[in-house]
């Protein structure tokens, strides 16, 4: 028996069958054509895009049917740039200037863009989205080599797909009857592949480094989405314990889809607001589905992504008021300023040159607060979508006073414009920032007479506090929200906010790990933003527990002296106060 750990990224146990899929090389070496034959060439691959982009189209179809139309929309995103000029024009270039071959060019061009996307900070999602481009050159290759990765079929029961990587189409188009689970090399928690895997309800573990040539085919493999392991060849006391481990799972599931409409209030009714993490528009509907009380962090970098012109003031006013729109009347939405560095996306606006060290340059709030232009613009957006709504502004990545000082000085310059021209907003526009850095988390008690409310980053917060890049697999276990001294910060900003009267969110991915619920309440978090998906999960365990439990619970565990040390009193605390989900 062999027990790997990774990422969590769909919850549930499965057990099954290894059908190991062999990575599916996308290295494309370099190829010339003579000049004659360049026109043949690009025929070729306009060819092959058209034909990638009828199978992306027949995908949103079947996937719309089966999953819903949320999760078709990524198969017509994928359309919607195969039917498009900017991919065709950049490959045609390439193959016009340097008489490529069609799969060289094409190669080159998505490849460049998948390496911009990856240098995203790790507040972003965009990174683990390079997925998507992956998958469209898989795609368009395919169609230019005339190859199909051979379809899984077996009648061996239950089957755990194990690969290198799985696609979004490819995750979409597994069947749930016979592929119980998902176990891969690479991904992260914010991939296509791992959305999907949970809109079909397959435990996932993702990014678990190179095992497959440790595996075989037909070894008996078990699942556990919840702790991120996979256990390969399991003797039969384990395989027994984690059969009874599935089937309380799936009765849980069944109990979870009733508390949708309940709140989250403790069991000596406290309540607890709780608010969905969402990255584009149609993501609203995911939060209405799962139970959010309003969006307490709306990220807005999707706006910039991938264009060749800065976003209009029209393109972002529609981008809210589709989810002011989905929400309904009375719902907040906390609309996050651009949170991007200037060395990972084009912007018409903004040119630098290349930083040594771009997660401590010009990012975020610095580059808005360099290009007033493009802040102003968003700013204006913002404020008109406030007259819709109650919308709600927060600032990223502040870390010293003066900083927020100036963005409440160009938000009053916006507002003035905006009042001489007559468009209406809300003057008194709640206005928050990020806490996400330590020297902001230090001065939270002079922040606090600056803003209306906070919003702890826990991913950036851990990572400059201790150092640790948190996409470095050297560095994971350093990198730990557990940690004493992140705790510490986390209890001082919400000290600072309560002190002054002002509302406190948490909206990293602790928020939406069930492991430091109790702890989160205990230190006096009423608000947690977090991805829908984990909304029902964290209301339960609201719901089981006491405020005097989880402030016993949050006393103790800030005495402890290492992330080790917290962790394992949450999970001895967490089994003994919430058995059906711990135990």
């Amino acid at each position: 028996m062999k027990i790997l750990s990774g990422i969590s990224v769909s919850p549930g146990v499965a057990i099954g069958t290894a059908v190991v899929l062999d990575a599916e090389g996308q290295r494309v070496s370099a190829r010339h054509v003579e000049a004659s034959q360049v026109e043949n060439e690009i025929a070729r691959m306009r060819q092959a895009f058209a034909a990638a982009a009828r199978a992306a189209r027949e995908s949103q179809r079947a996937v719309a049917d089966k999953l819903g139309r949320q999760i078709s929309d990524i198969f017509g995103a994928h359309a919607q740039l195969l039917e498009g000029q900017v991919l065709l024009q950049k490959s045609e270039s390439l193959i016009r200037q340097n008489h490529w071959a069609a799969e060289y060019a094409v190669s080159q061009v998505l490849g460049d863009i998948v390496q911009s996307m990856a240098r995203l900070g790790p507040e972003n999602r965009f990174g683990s989205r390079s997925a998507d481009l992956l998958d469209i050159e898989r795609q368009v290759l395919q169609h230019l080599r005339g190859q199909r990765r051979e379809q899984i079929r077996s009648s061996r029961g239950p089957l755990i797909i194990l690969a290198t990587d799985l696609s979004p189409s490819e995750t979409a188009n597994l069947d749930p009857s016979q592929v119980h689970g998902l176990v891969t090399e690479g991904g992260g928690k914010a991939s296509h592949t791992a959305i999907i895997a949970g809109a079909l309800g397959l435990p996932a573990v993702v990014g678990l480094g190179p095992f497959l040539e440790e595996v075989t085919d037909g070894s008996t493999i078990i699942v556990d989405g919840q702790a991120g392991q996979v256990i390969i060849d399991p003797d039969e006391e384990t395989l027994q314990r984690y059969q009874s481990r599935r089937d309380d799972f799936r009765h849980l599931e069944q109990k979870w889809l009733q508390l949708r409409d309940v709140p989250a209030v403790t069991r000596d009714n406290h309540r607890v607001t709780l608010f969905g993490n969402i990255e584009f528009p149609h993501e609203a509907r995911h939060c209405q589905e799962r139970g959010a009380e309003g969006v307490g962090l709306y990220r807005t970098e999707f706006l910039y992504l991938g264009k060749t012109e800065d976003p209009t003031e029209e393109e972002h006013f529609e981008a809210y008021m589709q989810v002011i729109r989905e929400l309904g009347p009375g719902r907040p939405v906390v609309i996050r300023t651009l949170d991007l560095g200037a060395d990972k996306f084009h912007m018409a606006s903004w040119k630098v040159e290349p930083e040594r060290n771009p997660f401590l340059g010009v990012r975020s709030i610095r580059l808005c607060l360099r290009n007033l232009a493009l802040f102003k613009t968003q700013l204006r957006a913002i404020l008109r979508a406030s007259g819709h709504g109650d919308v709600r502004i927060m600032f990223p990545m502040i870390s010293t006073l003066a900083e927020i000082r100036q963005c409440k000085l160009v938000l009053n310059e916006v507002q003035e414009d905006l009042h001489d021209a007559g468009v209406p907003f809300n003057d008194r526009i709640p206005v928050g920032t990020m806490i996400e850095v330590p020297s902001a988390a230090i001065l939270a008690d002079q922040f606090a007479r600056e803003v209306d409310f906070f919003s702890i980053g826990t991913n950036d917060l851990v990572q400059y506090t201790l150092a640790a890049d948190r996409t470095n697999e050297n560095l994971a276990q350093l990198y730990s929200p557990a940690d004493p001294a992140v705790l510490r910060l986390i209890r001082m900003i919400v000290d600072a906010a309560h002190k002054h009267n002002i509302e406190v969110n948490i909206c990293g991915e602790m928020s939406g790990d069930s492991l430091y619920t109790l702890l989160l309440l205990g230190m006096g978090l009423r608000q947690l933003s977090l991805t829908p998906q984990h909304i029902p999960e964290i209301k339960t365990v609201i719901r089981s527990v006491t405020l005097t439990e989880a402030k016993r619970v949050a006393e103790e565990a800030l005495r402890l002296e290492s992330a080790r040390d917290v962790l394992t009193y949450l999970r001895e605390q967490n089994r003994r106060l919430v058995p059906e989900m711990f135990g």
